[in-house]
């Protein structure tokens, strides 16, 4: 059984693989229209893109750094009124995606909204009261509310190991306390900050729904327009290969930071009992409220009350009400679409987590050599941003279509949800796999080698022992691909079949013809899923404590 599961997992991993093959595989056609059109691109639009996403890498890289660290710091470090709050509150930006922030701040502080209009009406005042939030600035500063959380989390989790130990024996060899944060605390979570702002960045850049909205020139809206505009496929895959290599750049640093943070990890020995958090109290408690409330202020709580405040306008002053009829079809296929990819990257991870456990044991030289690689190259989707996917996909699917017309694969690709499915397995295999391998990895090898020695087969082994310990990861894994899913917006908008329109389209489609108030319903329908994984997480990061 392990023989024929390897050779049907590694095409199939290679298959998942197949998009980013595609977008490299451009550049062996480079002929002389396709160094034209290069020569273009450098003369004309690269440059802005390149300047553009660079500079919003910069800014948000360092804002994320700021952030993450020192609300980590603040709530692992030190003790205050209301910290045990923050270590979960501070979470809740994940379930907001930027692109849902971006339309509710619009609406808010927009030169025609209520605030600027109720302050001119009131004091007299003419003009606009503040810079506008459909800018570059705006952007960065949605982008580091919404991806803090994974600095955040990564440090929080370096400095619990043993900072407050260390810093209580610094303490006692008399530092003070700037010293003994500075330089004995944050040093020890440089790998977790590198880690976390290498995440953030990756999210940053394969971003679609801020870009476009806002009107920014960067490598993942100049993909949509060379594809859907100039109808170029050549200058797509181009800037999508630009992307991708930068992207790999960021999962080679991510992939480092790891390694000395696991390096760092092991190391670190039992915290003490009598160390604890310093206390703060008066002007740095208040400080410390400051820090950690503002971003959970901003980043999820005004801009939910905000939507709801759009919902019940539209409910209650619209001509025709909430489209409650549209948003069930909508809805329904999210989850439809969510689900499915759900369940396929489950059954996927499964199978391959098993395969490589088996491998590690007695597997046989070929799946040595074939299998792990190819599951790593599968572990490399989540990196790579929706465009590249969506034009990895179609640039192959157009080559087939062109040498065998009869075949159809451009209406399987685009015109049933296919496509869709393909994509969302390319982008989001690898989170089900490293829940599964997490799972794994609590699952001593000394159980499998006793139900062989019992006369178990592989199949057995697997059905009556592995899926019942798997359950809990197996769920996770279904259910964070499942929220992952609800939230994609740029390969779900060049994919998607007609009528298959999912909430976070819809939502985009709206505020794209500044129809935010009817934006409102779907946006809030995605924040409410989102706070599926947030929940996970709470109680993951709370059961060492507990």
């Amino acid at each position: 059984m392990r023989g024929v599961l390897n050779l049907l997992l590694t095409p199939l991993c290679l298959l998942l693989a197949l998009p980013v093959l595609g977008v490299l595989g451009a550049w062996a056609a480079l002929d002389a229209a396709a160094m034209a059109v290069l020569r273009h691109q450098w003369q004309t639009v690269m440059p802005e893109y390149a300047l553009q996403s660079a500079g919003l890498a910069l800014c948000v890289g360092l804002g994320v750094m700021v952030l993450g660290s020192a609300t980590a710091a603040l709530v692992t470090l030190f003790d205050f009124r209301g910290r045990r709050h923050f270590e979960w509150a501070l979470l809740l930006p994940v379930a907001m995606p930027a692109y849902v922030l971006a339309y509710a701040w619009t609406d808010a502080l927009q030169f025609s909204g209520p605030l600027q209009t109720g302050l001119r009406d009131a004091f007299g005042w003419r003009g606009a009261l503040w810079p506008d939030v459909r800018s570059f600035w705006g952007a960065v500063a949605l982008f580091v509310l919404c991806l803090y959380p994974y600095v955040y989390l990564l440090v929080r989790a370096a400095l619990g190991e043993r900072a407050v130990r260390l810093m209580e024996a610094a303490r006692l060899l008399g530092a003070p306390m700037r010293r003994r944060v500075l330089q004995v605390a944050l040093p020890m979570a440089r790998p977790a900050i590198a880690a976390g702002t290498a995440l953030a960045l990756m999210e940053t850049l394969a971003d679609y729904g801020v870009g476009a909205y806002f009107g920014l020139s960067t490598f993942s809206t100049g993909i949509y327009k060379a594809w859907l505009v100039m109808n170029d496929r050549i200058a797509a895959a181009q800037l999508a290969s630009m992307l991708l290599l930068v992207v790999g750049a960021l999962l080679l640093a991510e992939r480092s930071a790891q390694r000395k943070l696991r390096f760092a990890g092991s190391r670190a020995g039992a915290t003490s009992a009598e160390a604890r958090p310093a206390v703060l109290r008066g002007g740095a408690a208040l400080a410390a409220w400051a820090v950690c409330g503002l971003p959970v202020l901003l980043g999820f709580v005004l801009p939910v009350l905000w939507l709801a405040r759009m919902l019940w306008q539209e409910a209650h002053y619209s001509e025709f009400g909430l489209p409650l009829a549209r948003f069930a079809e909508w809805a329904w296929a999210s989850f439809r679409l969510s689900g499915g990819a759900a369940l396929a990257a489950t059954l996927l991870a499964l199978a391959l987590g098993f395969a490589l456990r088996q491998r590690g044991g007695r597997g046989g030289a070929w799946g040595a050599g074939v299998l792990r690689p190819a599951a790593r190259v599968l572990s490399l989707g989540y990196a790579v941003p929706g465009a590249v996917i969506a034009v990895g996909i179609l640039i192959p699917a157009g080559w087939v279509q062109a040498q065998w017309p009869e075949a159809g694969a451009a209406a399987l690709v685009t015109g049933t949800v296919f496509g869709l499915l393909y994509a969302y397995l390319v982008r989001f295999s690898a989170v089900a796999l490293q829940s599964v391998e997490a799972g794994y990895a609590r699952v001593p090898a000394s159980i499998d080698e006793t139900a062989r020695m019992l006369g178990s087969g592989a199949g057995r082994l697997f059905v009556q022992l592995h899926l019942p310990l798997l359950q809990r990861s197996a769920l996770a894994a279904a259910l964070l691909v499942f929220v992952d899913v609800m939230k994609e917006l740029p390969a779900t908008l060049v994919l998607r079949p007609f009528g298959s329109d999912t909430l976070a389209v819809v939502a985009y489609n709206f505020a794209r013809d500044e129809r935010l108030a009817e934006a409102a319903l779907p946006s809030l329908a995605i924040v409410a899923v989102g706070l599926l994984p947030v929940v996970l997480l709470s109680r993951a990061l709370r059961a060492p404590a507990d």
